[in-house]
């Protein structure tokens, strides 16, 4: 189980609202996430940070449920993320993280809506497919050499670009995941563009599907994200779609991923492949490593990258733990490297190469 599965049923406090045929609670949670980080080369420089929301985000929510009868619960959740450092709020709004409300029913699933997740994220990261869920944080999830893939509103070009930190909510969207039947279970989301005079100008959607049986699973997920569109115009687009399979065996589980993006808009494109796994040591002690490759089509120059990340992990409790970790990037000749999560203006490396190491200490309530 890693972090994000743990805080879905973290819980600092519940309250019930009493009823003669329906039960209701609000339940506050929140992620923290803080440490120091050096980064080797920044523009041809070395510089060490105080840098957080990197193994998770920092944030803090409020869930609900209500109990309708029938099987039927309404539920909500809005989610602030900030930046633990100085206590600013991240995004554009109190609950820009995640605001929804919908129903759910165990035997015909949950309908929401809202500014919610894809399913690149949902299905493939939150699952625990994607091994950065475990091994190195945001830090491990994708950017690359991959500077003119420019993805629209993204701070370095290339940041996230299989969405996998669920950095890119949807917002406007209805969301739909199936019951589970025999392991299997399904989503769609749909999000109105809002851009007056078309329907499909500026919409996003997003389809996913999962199969858990005892120590196995495996998914798939699809986005395709319309931007840029007004009357009259052509839209272009952003499109993801991955796949992959993790297995637990004992106090190891390995996982395998590969995903993609092309952007419309210049014909860049990139995949990733992946290979992680996890060791839960006797006691508190847990290890972690990952490799990745990514390669990106002629229009990002063929530029291509491996990576490298190691953690280890002592858990205090069961809500807080500290850890150590390093990644390390080897792109292709000729290109910068660039870890995700370096966002400074000169975050790139000047050459090949660009590592990070940091420690950190993370806790759920």
């Amino acid at each position: 189980m890693n972090i994000w599965q743990s805080c879905a049923v973290a819980a600092l406090a519940s309250l019930c609202a009493p009823g003669a045929h329906a039960q209701s609670s609000v339940t506050l949670f929140g992620l923290l996430d803080a440490g120091v980080s050096y980064v080797s080369n920044e523009g041809g420089h070395g510089s060490a940070k105080f840098d957080d929301g990197i193994y998770t985000p920092s944030m803090v929510g409020l869930r609900g449920s209500e109990d309708i009868g029938g099987g039927t619960r309404v539920i909500f959740q809005l989610v602030n993320q900030f930046a633990f450092g100085n206590g600013a709020i991240i995004g554009n709004g109190l609950f820009a993280r995640t605001a929804y409300v919908g129903m759910q029913n165990d035997r015909f699933g949950t309908l929401t809506l809202g500014n919610q997740y894809e399913f690149m994220a949902d299905t493939l990261f939150f699952s625990g497919i994607d091994a950065a869920g475990d091994v190195g944080g945001l830090y491990n999830l994708r950017n690359g050499p991959f500077q003119k893939l420019a993805l629209p509103g993204n701070p370095t070009g290339a940041f996230d670009w299989d969405r996998m930190a669920g950095s890119q909510r949807v917002a406007n969207s209805v969301k739909y995941v199936s019951p589970v039947v025999g392991g299997l279970k399904a989503g769609a989301l749909y999000a109105f563009g809002g851009v007056p005079g078309s329907i499909g100008a500026g919409n996003t959607v997003s389809v996913s599907l999962d199969y858990e049986a005892g120590p196995f699973g495996a998914a798939a997920a699809y986005t395709n994200q319309k931007y840029g569109a007004q009357p009259g115009s052509v839209a272009t687009s952003v499109r993801n779609w991955g796949a992959g399979a993790h297995y637990q065996l004992g106090q190891v589980k390995v996982s395998a991923l590969f995903t993609t993006v092309r952007n419309a808009a210049n014909g860049g494109a990139a995949w990733m492949s992946e290979f992680g796994g996890v060791w839960q040591l006797t006691g508190p002690i847990r290890i972690g490593a990952d490799y990745m490759y990514m390669k990106g089509n002629a229009v990002l120059d063929d530029n291509h990258a491996h990576q490298v990340t190691a953690t280890l992990q002592y858990s205090l409790s069961k809500r807080t733990m500290v850890y150590a970790s390093g990644v390390w990037q080897r792109a292709s000749s000729g290109a910068h490297a660039q870890i995700n999560g370096v966002m400074d203006p000169d975050g790139a490396s000047s050459g090949a190469n660009q590592a990070i190491a940091r420690v950190g200490i993370h806790t759920i309530f």
